[in-house]
Formats: structure tokens, C-alpha cells, sequence
């Protein structure tokens, strides 16, 4: 299968993954989370991770993918709602990125990549909210993020050309460990109660 026909399947790929995260809350976290807030927030980190992913992109040829800075963003997501938030606007924020702006071939990929991203950034944090937890958070989701990325691209278009993308990846890595984990660190500073917009 041609890397690009997968782009033909990311609409209803995205679509499955909105109707499971719903019914994720709805049914199975319907005691532990406030429907409403949860629904609220997550539609507005899905958009600011979006809006980052897509205002700057420099595309890179040799994957068809580009470098963005959606990463601020996840990962932010992550460190101040913690991973049920981070994963679904980590990983359908930027899904949804590249299913708009021409990129849909990697919409399926991201939306993996990216949402455990944000997991594992939100898990971390949640359970060390502490300026070391985050950091460790946002690190360890930078290198999944990297790797994940360069795995897809070795398989489809072999290891030199995944290693182009490499600095790249690793520019929005750090770019979301530092912005998205410095600013949320010090949102939760001076909000310490704000995971209690969705909790119970």
C-alpha cells in the first residue's frame, strides 16, 4: 500500500476516534469526570493544539511530513488536565492538522504518536506535579514523539531519509518541553486546583 492512500482513510479513522473518546467519559469515566468541563476543555486544547500545529509548517520533503510547533501545545495539554485531555488534543489537535492542511497520509500515525504523547506527559504530571515531574514528563514525551516518528518514516521511506526529519523532531520536542512544560508548570504554580475543573 502507497503511503499516501492511508490519507484517504483519516476522515473516518479521526471520526472513530472522537465517537471512542466520548464514549470513554460518558460511559466508562462518567463517576471520576464532569462531563461538561471535560467536553469544554478538551474542544479548547484541541483547538490551540491545532492552531499551533498549523501555524507554522516547513515542510520536509524527503517524509512528506513538516515541522510544527503543535507540541507546545500537547504537551501543555498534558501538564495542566492530565492524560485523559492530553491524549485526545495531543493526539486528535494535530490529526486534525494534518488531515486539513494536505498532510491526511500522516493523520492516522499522529493521532497514536501524538495522542501518547500527551498521555504520558499527563500521566507524569498528574502524578508529579513538581517542576522535576514535568520536566521529566515532557522529556519523555519529546522521545516518544522523536522515535515514533522515525520509525514510521524508516518503514516507508527508509532510515536516511527518516534521519532528515530528526533534528527537526527534536527542535518541536524541545520547543513543547519548554514552552508547553515551562508554562504550564507555572499555571499550576499559581492555579494549583486547576485539574479540579474536571474532577469531581
Amino acid at each position: 500500500m502507497e503511503f499516501e492512500v492511508i490519507g484517504t482513510y483519516a476522515k473516518p479513522i479521526l471520526a472513530l476516534a472522537v465517537l471512542a473518546y466520548f464514549a470513554y467519559i460518558f460511559v466508562i469515566k462518567k463517576e471520576e469526570f464532569k462531563k461538561a468541563q471535560v467536553v469544554a476543555i478538551s474542544a479548547v486544547m484541541t483547538a490551540l493544539v491545532t492552531v499551533a500545529t498549523i501555524v507554522i509548517q516547513v515542510p520536509t520533503p524527503p517524509t512528506r511530513g513538516y515541522i510544527n510547533l503543535g507540541d507546545t501545545m500537547v504537551m501543555l495539554s498534558g501538564v495542566l488536565f492530565g492524560p485523559l485531555i492530553g491524549a485526545f488534543a495531543g493526539g486528535f489537535g494535530s490529526a486534525l492538522a494534518d488531515a486539513i492542511t494536505g498532510y491526511a497520509h500522516w493523520a492516522p500515525f499522529t493521532l497514536i504518536i501524538k495522542g501518547l504523547e500527551g498521555l504520558v506527559v499527563g500521566y507524569i504530571a498528574y502524578k508529579r506535579e513538581d517542576f522535576t515531574g514535568i520536566l521529566i514528563g515532557t522529556i519523555i514525551g519529546g522521545f516518544i514523539m522523536v522515535s515514533g516518528y522515525f520509525l514510521v518514516e524508516v518503514f516507508f521511506y527508509g532510515y536516511p531519509s527518516a534521519l532528515v526529519e530528526v533534528p527537526g523532531n527534536t527542535l518541536q520536542a524541545v520547543s513543547g518541553i519548554i514552552v508547553g512544560g515551562g508554562i504550564g508548570y507555572i499555571i499550576k504554580r499559581g492555579y494549583p486546583d486547576i485539574m479540579n475543573l474536571i474532577q469531581t
